[in-house]
């Protein structure tokens, strides 16, 4: 909690904006916390047993030790995932294992693991499963399968916080895919989610 709560400064812009783990400003960090929840985490490896704690403590020691998003120990990550995976498989922790691959191998692989993901259909009402699917086809080049992910997504927003955040991506996959394409407002209607098989 103490690694997860350090990171909450540089979740907000200065407009109140939602910012991905990937965009935020590091310096924002509460570095007094991120001390205190290495600590914490090298008391918790004491012992003998590892549960899914200690897993998800390690994820979150990794990406606040990292002094950029550039310079995140992903293959690190993604072995944490492959353990946590081993200890409690679900799909959410399947797509994250998923999204650091992607950082890792690029958004290809990251796509192909999505799409791998056993009973993915449990995230199709999750906003994040479509978000994730659009930015890897954003950064693949494919503007308006992206675009439509985009769109899945943000009629699945939860919040007015998320809606935005889904907002202004589905604005950029748009207009970079055609600039006369009208931004969708967040209260039009979007298209209903795309099933993981196409």
């Amino acid at each position: 909690m103490a690694l997860h709560a350090a990171r909450l400064p540089g979740r907000r812009d200065s407009s109140g904006d939602l910012r991905s783990l990937l965009d935020q400003d590091r310096s924002r960090w509460d570095a007094r916390l991120v001390e205190e929840g290495e600590k914490l985490l090298e008391l918790s490896a004491s012992g003998p047993e590892l549960t899914e704690y200690h897993l998800e403590a390690s994820i979150a020691w990794v990406h606040a030790a990292a002094p950029s998003a550039e310079e995140t120990n992903w293959g690190m990550i993604v072995e944490l995932y492959d353990r946590l995976l081993e200890i409690r498989p679900s799909p959410v922790v399947a797509l994250n294992r998923a999204i650091a691959i992607a950082q890792r191998d690029g958004p290809e692989r990251g796509i192909e693991e999505i799409r791998g993901i056993v009973n993915a259909d449990r995230l199709a009402g999750y906003p994040f499963y479509h978000a994730a699917l659009g930015e890897f086809e954003f950064r693949a080049g494919r503007l308006e399968a992206a675009a439509e992910h985009f769109r899945a997504a943000l009629a699945l927003a939860r919040n007015p916080m998320e809606r935005r955040f889904l907002q202004q991506r589905f604005n950029h996959a748009a207009g970079a895919c055609s600039p006369e394409t009208p931004p969708a407002s967040a209260d039009t209607p979007a298209s209903p989610p795309r099933s993981v098989e196409r």
